[in-house]
């Protein structure tokens, strides 16, 4: 994880006077052939990711690598992202076609003013995670929080929820540091996590992690969302539609053999070898692949579940209200099952 949750709000109250400016020309236009009939023109398309190259992003890599999006008339820059990058700030003013956001991240952008739209949903459950030493015998995140250490990043959504459902009295909060090293020195010691990435790294140096999901707590957003800007879906419909579709193609050939895909990313992430990024492609299948995408297709999301988290960034007071969800949850992209009674 190693601050991947840090700066996501960055630069949002530049992008409600940004909008203006983003209406440029989406794509040039095609150039004539000899004949006097247009050419196929490959459009470029850049994706902007929220952290550096690693599993939780093969897909992307994949679509690209395979000539998914070739294929449908793209040549797609994929930019690596970090803590601080603006990624809504940069897909709300048109700098890039789509990005790369948490659940929460979107709606806390569109509370802000901001129209960006989700296309398609990577996890289906959601990676964050706590973990703490085996030997303490902890048989819950409850278990967890009742004594000792927890490092952790306490205005995040997910720690805010925690925090909620269980209080923080019994347990001492310290800031998350990006790394293992107390970890593996402290048995008292606990902290939040990708289970892709911290619990790897932590058996590796010899400890004994156990590794609980946020998501099993009931606090389980989408993450690794593609977005767009409302902009480009209204005026480049099928564009957005193939850029999906491509995406969907690269992730299910990544599920099938990431070898390839890791070891392109392994030359643009040094900071991890390739038994790493071998071990967290097989940590992170099982939050990608579920019952839903077997039965609706990689990527998919349902209406209820944005219901439900909006609903819950409300209680947490992240959110003023719950936004009106059929005003940026398209069909095409969602399933929105039966509409859901109003707000109160």
């Amino acid at each position: 994880m190693k601050g991947r949750l840090a700066g996501v709000v960055g630069g949002l109250v530049l992008l409600v006077v940004a909008g203006a400016c983003s209406r440029a020309k989406e794509s040039a236009p095609q150039a004539a052939g000899d004949a006097g009939s247009p050419a196929p023109q490959v459009a470029q398309v850049k994706l902007a990711l929220n952290w550096v190259a690693e599993p939780e992003f093969g897909g992307f890599y994949a679509a690209r690598d395979l000539g998914h999006f070739k294929r449908r008339g793209m040549d797609v820059s994929i930019q690596g992202g970090g803590a601080g990058v603006p990624v809504v700030q940069m897909v709300a003013t048109g700098q890039v076609e789509f990005g790369i956001l948490g659940a929460d991240e979107l709606l806390t952008a569109r509370a802000r003013g901001v129209d960006v739209i989700p296309l398609f949903a990577v996890y289906q459950t959601a990676p964050q995670a706590l973990m703490t030493h085996a030997s303490r015998g902890a048989k819950g995140i409850k278990d967890l929080l009742s004594s000792g250490t927890v490092a952790l990043e306490p205005g995040q959504p997910y720690a805010a929820y925690l925090k909620k459902k269980y209080g923080f009295d019994k347990v001492k909060v310290v800031p998350y540091d990006g790394g293992v090293a107390r970890f593996v020195a402290d048995k008292d010691f606990s902290q939040q996590c990708f289970i892709t990435s911290e619990p790897i790294a932590a058996r590796r140096q010899g400890a004994e992690p156990t590794v609980f999901l946020v998501a099993d707590e009931g606090f389980n957003p989408y993450i690794a969302v593609v977005v767009t800007r409302r902009e480009l879906w209204k005026q480049q419909p099928s564009r957005v539609k193939d850029f999906v579709e491509a995406v969907r193609e690269g992730w299910r050939a990544y599920l099938d053999d990431p070898t390839a895909t890791n070891a392109v990313m392994g030359k643009l992430n040094t900071s991890m070898d390739a038994e790493t990024f071998a071990e967290a492609a097989r940590a992170q299948k099982p939050l990608i692949e579920t019952e839903q995408t077997r039965a609706k297709g990689l990527g998919t999301m349902s209406r209820e579940r944005w219901d439900t988290l909006a609903r819950q960034l409300v209680d947490l007071g992240l959110i003023d209200k719950v936004p009106a969800l059929d005003d940026f949850l398209l069909p095409e992209f969602v399933d929105m099952g039966s509409p859901a009674p109003a707000t109160p």
